[in-house]
């Protein structure tokens, strides 16, 4: 930053070089402790060193127990240490995204665990499936809240007094400004001091006359959005604690048909967080009217997604009235608070079981899981109840299913589809008797068929029997032993119920983040003086300078647009002859005429031009 014409014309007029150059270090020693000229532009605390007896014979502070105490506390709250624990915890949070989470998914986490037999041990015991409630984890976190807290209250404090106190005084030199100009004028020194408090207040500066001079500051908006920046930051980190602990989460499978109620047997798994109360489940219900899906037909993105709709009728409460609402993708329901989302959706063959009289025994509609974008699906159909073999003895059955909703002939020994819509069904089926298992007490997957105590129905050839059928067909099985038809198909949608109570608030901490920040980068805080004083000749010296609390190319062009606008009320005095110049004298600028005319700070030579 340029440093302006460093002629000092009430100061220097009638001051000889020789006692000029012996004053200089006093001068410099009186800047030094001015307190007005240095008092900093920043909230940011101020680092001190322990006021102890020095330990013999080295000439370091012996600190003590309080010494270090203090040090770790000034250490930790400083603003070095704050962005250094907020880059750990987003250090933390990259392998909470990578590796599966227990509170997440249990069911990723053991097929983890057995695919990485190695890295398991590693990672239990760094606690690398429960990230978020990790020991290290929430060290950091606690850490770095303790941190935002103990450096936002006493900066608050001191921006608070700096908004209740004046601008300092003007420092006595202001030539050692980065900014700085001057002229001389006729106008008197207090219609130059009035004037320029109207100027500055145009300007949003606060101003006040101190001594000899205008005192003026602005852009205290600049720390205020610091400190809004670090309160955002706690608000966001209390929302994220909050989101964590009271949290409800659980998934649905509806089968179109269906309905759901808010209960906690009607999930098909759930989780809370610790502190979370499932007395607090809000009231409401919901059934699955409808499932549109619609797909490109045609062009190089045939298959493409188009429409993914869930229209569903719900009721909110008890005795609420019914209401219908659909939900999309990324567009969710929200019933009282809690938010129900769409996240999948696939496809459910209607089948019917009958035994070898002819009898029902089962008919319902099978949610098969889809194993690729054209919604190939993979899944069992049970029959646990009411189903006697040819002799009258009850028996369970069990068939693999395989599904495909356009069929588009054999591939590689199995079926697949070329299309995820509805449009050539086939279902393929192989059947087993005997025990499922179900009455183990262990849970079972409902997609996978455990056929370790089940015997193949046998074809005449001997070998399993399986057969694939369009819907109306049936497959009949060995011996007289009974059928299954494929009636049709339905959908079904598959959807996660959330209640997190943070969210709202970690949305308005971010937001406040982005302006708080945006604040203390684009706004700079800066302070200008206003100086004039009657010289030895009778006529008004204005001296202009201002100071940053960082370098900015804008200050000087800020003054000189402020001593622009000071020059229509005291206008530049006219210039007076020059004095003749003495042979033998060493050139020298005469102060008179340096001050005969503003210097605009843009334009003023660099610092030690003046050397």
């Amino acid at each position: 930053m340029s440093k302006a014409n460093s002629t000092d014309t009430g100061a220097r007029t009638d001051a000889d070089p020789a006692e000029q150059q012996h004053s200089d270090a006093a001068e410099r020693e009186q800047e030094r402790v001015d307190h007005a000229a240095g008092e900093r532009l920043s909230t940011a605390p101020r680092e001190e060193r322990p006021e102890t007896e020095s330990e013999p014979g080295t000439g370091v502070p012996a600190m003590g127990v309080v010494g270090w105490v203090r040090w770790f506390w000034r250490q930790l709250t400083s603003m070095r240490v704050a962005l250094i624990l907020l880059f750990l915890l987003s250090l933390g949070a990259i392998p909470g995204s990578l590796i599966p989470q227990t509170s997440v998914d249990d069911l990723k986490v053991q097929n983890f665990k057995d695919q990485h037999t190695t890295l398991t041990p590693i990672y239990e015991k760094l606690q690398l499936f429960d990230v978020y409630s990790s020991v290290w984890f929430s060290a950091i976190y606690i850490l770095l809240f303790v941190s935002l807290i103990g450096c936002i209250v006493p900066r608050t404090g001191q921006f608070v007094g700096q908004l209740r106190s004046r601008p300092p005084g003007a420092p006595k030199r202001l030539t050692r400004l980065p900014a700085y100009t001057t002229w001389r004028t006729e106008a008197e020194p207090e219609a130059v001091h009035e004037a320029a408090l109207g100027v500055l207040g145009k300007r949003r500066f606060r101003a006040h006359v101190a001594g000899d001079a205008v005192a003026a500051e602005k852009g205290y908006l600049r720390e205020a959005g610091n400190l809004v920046f670090h309160i955002a930051l706690i608000v966001m980190l209390v929302a994220f604690a909050a989101g964590q602990l009271f949290k409800s989460e659980g998934g649905k499978l509806v089968v179109e048909g269906d309905g759901f109620a808010n209960t906690l047997t009607q999930y098909d798994d759930f989780k809370s967080g610790s502190l979370y109360d499932s007395d607090s489940l809000a009231p409401f219900s919901f059934v699955l009217d409808d499932f549109v899906g619609t797909y490109e037909e045609s062009g190089p993105q045939r298959g493409t997604p188009r429409t993914f709709e869930a229209r569903v009728k719900y009721t909110e409460g008890a005795d609420g009235p019914e209401r219908k609402g659909v939900i999309r993708v990324n567009e969710p329901l929200v019933v009282d608070g809690t938010k129900i989302y769409l996240i999948a959706h696939g496809y459910a063959p209607v089948v019917t079981v009958r035994d070898g009289k002819g009898k029902v025994v089962s008919r319902n509609s099978v949610p098969l899981l889809p194993i690729d974008n054209n919604i190939t699906s993979t899944g069992a159909i049970k029959v646990m109840d009411g189903y006697r073999d040819k002799n009258g003895v009850k028996t369970q059955l069990g068939f693999k299913a395989f599904f495909v909703p356009t069929f588009a002939g054999h591939g590689k020994g199995q079926m697949f589809s070329q299309f995820p819509g509805a449009e050539f069904p086939v279902l393929a089926l192989s059947a087993y008797r005997g025990s499922l298992g179900v009455d183990s007490g262990l849970p079972q997957n409902v997609y996978q068929l455990d056929t370790s105590k089940m015997k193949e129905f046998k074809n005449e050839d001997g070998e399993l029997l399986k057969k694939m059928l369009r819907p109306g067909e049936r497959l009949d099985l060995s011996d007289g032993e009974g059928s299954i038809t494929f009636e049709g198909i339905e959908e079904w949608a598959s959807f996660q119920i959330s209640q997190q109570p943070g969210n709202g608030l970690a949305l308005g901490g971010a937001i406040a983040a982005i302006a708080g920040l945006a604040g203390s980068l684009f706004i700079q805080r800066r302070r200008v003086w206003v100086r004039a004083v009657r010289g030895a000749d009778g006529v008004t010296v204005v001296e202009m300078a201002g100071l940053g609390r960082s370098e900015s190319a804008k200050l000087p062009e800020e003054l000189g647009d402020l001593a622009a606008a000071l020059i229509t009320t005291a206008p530049v005095a006219p210039e007076k002859p020059d004095a003749p110049e003495k042979p033998d004298a060493p050139e020298k600028p005469d102060a008179n005429e340096a001050g005969s005319r503003p210097v605009h700070p843009a334009e003023a030579p660099a610092e030690g031009a003046e050397k």
